[in-house]
């Protein structure tokens, strides 16, 4: 009876060790799960970030090298812009999610953001929304009125100095 009562323990042991190894093998797999869930949040986000600069980069092309806060599709972009770019503020100093994030804008703004100024672009947007406490207050307002043109123009203007000097930045192209 006690040799019967040890086998049972002993496998009972055995089995907990089995199920502890594979909740640590889930454990991890959640943990790659989330890693590849906030790797591809941060390109998505730098996707997003990348159409909005190019559109408005030709925009301000187009308009003779001027940023036109006044213009809606002007505005809308921007605030396309402000939303993509929210992750980078609390993601400012994670190197990895920049990097994604990059991917994403290189991916989606032919050519416009290339290798060469990424990490510079990158910069510029994380400056743009982490460091200035009145645009930060002016995104949020953007975002609770997105149904009216007069929140749009308002944001935009409030963006207008430091989105015309990122997009002149790419000089020429």
């Amino acid at each position: 009876m006690k040799k019967l009562l040890m086998m049972a323990a002993v496998a009972m042991m055995v089995a907990g060790c089995g199920m502890l190894k594979n909740g640590s093998n889930a454990t991890a797999s959640s943990q790659q799960t989330a890693a590849s869930s906030q790797q591809q949040t941060a390109v998505n986000a730098g996707q997003g970030a990348g159409k909005a600069l190019l559109a408005l980069y030709n925009q301000y092309k187009a308009d003779g090298n001027k940023y036109d806060y006044k213009n809606m599709q002007n505005a809308l972009n921007t605030v396309t812009l402000i939303a993509n770019c929210e992750g980078l503020k609390s993601n400012y100093k994670d190197k990895e999610y920049l990097k994604d994030f990059g991917k994403g804008l290189i991916s989606s703004s032919l050519g416009l953001v290339n290798q060469s100024n990424v990490e510079t672009v990158t910069n510029s947007l994380v400056t743009m929304v982490k460091e200035n406490e009145t645009v930060q207050n002016a995104t949020q307002t953007a975002q609770n009125t997105a149904n009216t043109a007069a929140g749009y123009a308002n944001t935009a203007s409030q963006y207008a100095g430091a989105i015309s000097s990122l997009l002149s930045a790419f000089g020429g192209k």
